[in-house]
Parts: C-alpha cells; structure tokens; sequence
C-alpha cells in the first residue's frame, strides 16, 4: 500500500479503533486489525470527500447568483435520499453538475459545465448542460414551410440553423420554482417571432431527481399558431467523471437498427440507413473508440459520431441507451418517449480554454451527448415523424438518464 496513504490516515485508523478492541476476542480473530482498519479508511476518505464536493458546490452556488437580461440568475439544487444531486441554472436551464455515487460510493459529477455563470455566455459555448429550444437540432439553410408559409431562421451553424438559433433557449433566462428538494420546475414563454419560428410558445420543463439516481426530465408546450417543436436537454457527460480526458474507453449500446445519414453540412439527407455491418452498429456494447476513426464518409462528415439514430424502442420503458465506465463503475441508462437519439461524441471539444469546473480543460471527445429527440431537419422531410404543434395541442415528452453502480 502507499506509504503516503498510511501516514496520512494513521491517526484516524487509531482514533476510530479505540472502541473496537473492547470487543470480544473472537470478533477481532475473525475481522483482522489492518483490513478493518483500511476499510474504516476508505469509508472515512468517501466521506470527507462526499462532504468536500457538497462544500463546492456550495460556494459555486454563489457564483451563479446575478441578473441577465433583467431577471434574476440562480443555481438550483436537487437532493435525494441517497446523497446523489444535481444543480441546475435557470439561465438557459442548464445542468450544472450531476453528483451520483460510483462503486466506491464516491460521489462523482458527471457532466462537465462551469464554475460560474459567465462562461457560459462567451461566445462558442457549445451548450453545456443546456435546455434546447425551439428546435433542437439542426434544420437545413434555416428555413421551412408550414401552412404554406415560409419561415427563415437564425443562421448560427454555417448555413443552417442549430438548436433553436442564436436565440434559443439555451441562452434564456428561465423562471424557476423550486417545488420541493427533489424537483424544479422551469418555465418560458417564447414570443411569436422569437428567432424565426411563428406562434406564442408556452414551455414548462420539470426536472426530477429520484431516489433511485435518476434525472427525470418532462417537456411540456403549447402555443396560439401552428409552429414546430423539438425540445432537448444538450448535457455532456463523462462517466469517468467531468474533466477526464477521454470517453472512448467508455462502452455504449444503442437500441437502433437504422440511422439518419447527413450531408456535409451534417444535415439528414432524408434516407434511413440500416446499422448493420457498420460503426453505427450500438445494438451490442462497444466502446465509443472501437471503430470512431474508420474510414466511413459518415464519420468524416461528423469528425466523429454526430449523428440521430432512429430508436426501435421508444416506450419510456426500455433503455434506448446504455453506458457504462469500467473505471467507476457507474452505468448510465437513458429512457424516453422520442423516436430519435442524438449520439454526438465531443468531436468539437478542443481542450483551448482552461475554464471547466476546478479550472479543468474539455479536450476532443472528453464528453459525450445523447440528445433524445424528432429527428434534425424533420419540417422539411415528410417521411420524418412530424414535429408540428397546433393551437388546442399540447407538446408533450419525457426523459430520464438513471444512474446505476
């Protein structure tokens, strides 16, 4: 064992054993001095650390508390029963951190996002943790046609629209009521116009944290005009947690025969290609890594994985996806009610700004995304499942990342 282990906790072995050696004999023969001695270790190192990352979280809670736009920015905090968290800004409802145990029981965050509010209005920012609206996604050249008439959006990703445009929901500040230590509801009301997309559109987001360390999200829309919707959570995570370097160790199953294949510009070009015999083939585990770099034109396009898959189960019942890390142990299974997954692996993460949380740095593919959804650019492919609400309508969807050990 390391020397530096020993002489850092010595003390606190000597101090915890004093009531032990009161015991019975036969107890202390059969449960050896130094294993229970490294096991009270362990056990007093998770603590404290579990108490140090809810100190942290604590004092980045400070950071978040300012006025955007006129209305007042704070971060929230979700609890339960198990001591795993998650801290969510109502300033584009994004999640900020997701503590959840791994199989030590340390309490690991992850997802990566910031330590304040600031960074995540500096230009580039690729969405961390964020609410997606109106249109999560891309939609090709930023336009579409409903009821006949034409609408033109905000270009923010070459010559297409990406999540809702420079003006999306990512960048808004949200009104929140905290209802309990386990739930946070989020509203927004985006006005007919608001970047393009035509309709008064009334949002309600229900974020959930279970005793059974899942997050829960619930969607919920209406509006006054006929207008398209496609409501997404853009998290990033890292089961190895926030700021390791890499996810492609990480081992993932998707439940999807088929794919949507892109153009250049990463925009569906309508088709729906089987997985099989291909790098897009999830339906038995693999790591992230296994075939990322094959000479696949669809790669190329997306510098990596970036594209919808068209899930084969989509009950809310059945996990769409699986991921599990072999260095924590922690396995993440996500559920939902959509019929697309977004499986984006951190190809544009660069690793140039030193701003994570802890002043950690996101290098290339630190992260991964799966962004349930309809599919990208569905208003202007009819063979896509339709993405219009209606007046009298109401838009509803739901999707929950369960953590397991």
């Amino acid at each position: 064992m390391h020397q530096g282990f020993l002489n850092s906790n010595s003390h606190d072995c000597f101090i915890t054993l004093k009531p032990i050696i009161k015991m019975k004999k036969t107890f202390l023969k059969a449960l050896p001095l130094a294993t229970l001695c490294v096991a009270l270790v362990i056990a007093s190192c998770n603590t404290k650390s579990n108490k140090a990352a809810e100190a942290g979280a604590q004092s980045v809670s400070l950071k978040y508390q300012t006025t955007i736009d006129g209305k007042a920015v704070k971060l929230y905090t979700l609890k339960n029963k198990q001591g795993a968290s998650v801290s969510i800004t109502n300033y584009g409802g994004r999640v900020v951190s997701l503590l959840v145990p791994d199989k030590n029981n340390k309490l690991t965050d992850v997802v990566l996002g910031y330590d304040s509010i600031g960074a995540y209005r500096k230009k580039g920012e690729p969405f961390f943790g964020a609410l997606i609206g109106r249109y999560g996604n891309r939609i090709g050249k930023g336009k579409f046609t409903l009821d006949g008439a034409a609408y033109t959006l905000q270009l923010n990703d070459g010559v297409n629209t990406l999540h809702g445009g420079t003006d999306g929901f990512f960048s808004k500040v949200w009104e929140a009521k905290q209802v309990d230590s386990q739930k946070l509801e989020l509203n927004y009301v985006s006005a007919d116009g608001e970047a393009g997309y035509p309709g008064k559109l009334d949002v309600k987001v229900t974020y959930t944290l279970t005793d059974d360390n899942a997050l829960q999200i619930d969607y919920l829309a209406t509006t006054d005009k006929a207008t398209v919707v496609n409501l997404t959570n853009h998290a990033y995570f890292n089961l190895n947690g926030a700021g390791d370097s890499t996810i492609l160790d990480h081992e993932l199953m998707i439940d999807a025969n088929a794919y949507t294949p892109v153009d250049s510009t990463l925009i569906p070009t309508g088709k729906l290609q089987p997985v099989a015999g291909t790098a897009f083939d999830f339906n038995k585990a693999k790591t992230i890594g296994k075939q990322i770099e094959e000479n696949d034109q669809q790669l190329k396009f997306g510098k990596g994985y970036d594209h919808n898959f068209v899930l084969t189960h989509h009950d809310g019942k059945t996990p769409v996806a699986t991921v599990k890390s072999k260095v924590t142990g922690i396995t993440l299974e996500v559920y939902t009610v959509e019929p697309g997954l977004q499986f984006y692996s951190g190809n544009f993460l660069t690793g140039a700004d030193k701003d994570g949380k802890g002043l950690k740095s996101y290098p290339h593919r630190s992260a991964f995304c799966l962004e349930t959804q309809h599919f990208p650019d569905a208003p202007n492919h009819a063979n896509f499942a339709s993405t219009v609400l209606k007046p009298g309508e109401t838009y509803k969807t739901s999707t929950t990342y369960k953590f397991l050990k």
